[in-house]
């Protein structure tokens, strides 16, 4: 049994809770918290340990699961927890990837373990895509188009806005720009021609809802060069229609073979998920499975997908997958 520890424990390690669970070969060892362990209710019998007694379990845990926020956790608990565990994270800034991994490489090398970054769906398994896809067709356009979701970054951007009491924000794709690339005409379009926003805001009460839906049309690197729909609702409406945070999206190759005569081709991986931290929390700990692997293999450092073998992230033997997969 591969032994499993989960750091954070908002909707991510709730997600890993139940994928570990699910999982034949894994167990769980402990949620490991900044809050007071009396305060966090798991979903199973699991322990609950603060931070601080991560460094006295080293011998406990094959992989530890690291379920914070990329922008302000990530780069501080990873790069400190790959000195102690084998690690995985699912650090989505992807402009701060490469900086992520140096740092995140340089205290596993020291630490001697193995830690895995970026696992998810985006960065994650459309990177996987986007490798595939280009190396098949090399002459070729890439295209990503996220949604119909729930933008976790941007919900929280409107609650920011004084006036607001809470929002929900859906990215929604472009369905003509989608059709066009489906058919293989590899046109050049902006963000704004790739997607729309839908914002649900409940307002405090008194606001100003023309001031707020104006901060919200002209924020800039969220809403300013999009198509942006503002709905003012009740909380009631909200909780009742707006709960879930699902999402999902597509990975679109277009490429041409042939010398005499050209060929089109499309490549297409789509997702569609109810839950967006779910699915995230079963593709981190396929990759949990792997680095217990690798690091069975000597491996040490930092490594992303694209540095696994397949064969690692599933819990049958090569034989098996041969036999039923192949």
């Amino acid at each position: 049994m591969i032994r499993i520890g989960i750091t954070g424990y908002g909707n991510l390690g709730k997600g890993v809770e139940c994928a570990v669970t699910a999982a034949e070969d894994m167990e769980l060892v402990g949620i490991f918290t900044r809050r007071d362990p009396a305060s966090v209710k798991p979903l199973t019998n699991v322990l609950v340990y603060t931070m601080e007694q991560a460094e006295k379990m080293v011998d406990q845990i094959d992989v530890m699961i690291i379920c914070g926020g990329s922008a302000n956790d990530l780069p501080k608990q990873t790069t400190a927890l790959a000195g102690l565990y084998n690690v995985v994270d699912s650090f989505d800034t992807h402009a701060k990837i490469p900086e992520h991994f140096a740092n995140v490489d340089a205290a596993a090398k020291t630490g001697g373990h193995l830690a895995l970054i970026s696992a998810g769906w985006d960065p994650g398994m459309f990177s996987l895509n986007r490798l595939y896809a280009q190396a098949i067709l090399p002459n070729g356009s890439d295209y990503t188009f996220w949604g119909k979701g729930v933008s976790q970054g941007h919900s929280d951007a409107i609650r920011r806005i004084p006036g607001v009491k809470d929002a929900r924000q859906y990215t929604i794709p472009v369905e003509e720009a989608v059709e066009r690339v489906r058919r293989g005409e590899n046109p050049v379009l902006t963000t704004g021609e790739k997607h729309t926003r839908e914002c649900f805001v409940v307002a405090e009460e008194g606001a100003d809802l023309q001031a707020i839906e104006t901060a919200i049309k002209t924020m800039p690197n969220y809403f300013a060069d999009y198509d942006t729909t503002v709905h003012f609702i009740s909380e009631e409406d909200l909780k009742r229609d707006h709960s879930g945070i699902p999402h999902g999206g597509m990975v679109i190759r277009t490429g041409i073979t042939g010398l005499q005569t050209e060929h089109k081709h499309v490549i297409e991986y789509k997702l569609t998920l109810e839950s967006n931290p779910e699915f995230t929390s079963s593709v981190l700990c396929a990759c949990a499975r792997a680095v217990y692997r690798l690091a069975g293999d000597g491996k040490t450092g930092c490594a992303t997908l694209f540095d696994v073998p397949p064969a690692y992230l599933h819990p049958a033997s090569a034989d098996e997958l041969r036999k039923n997969l192949l």
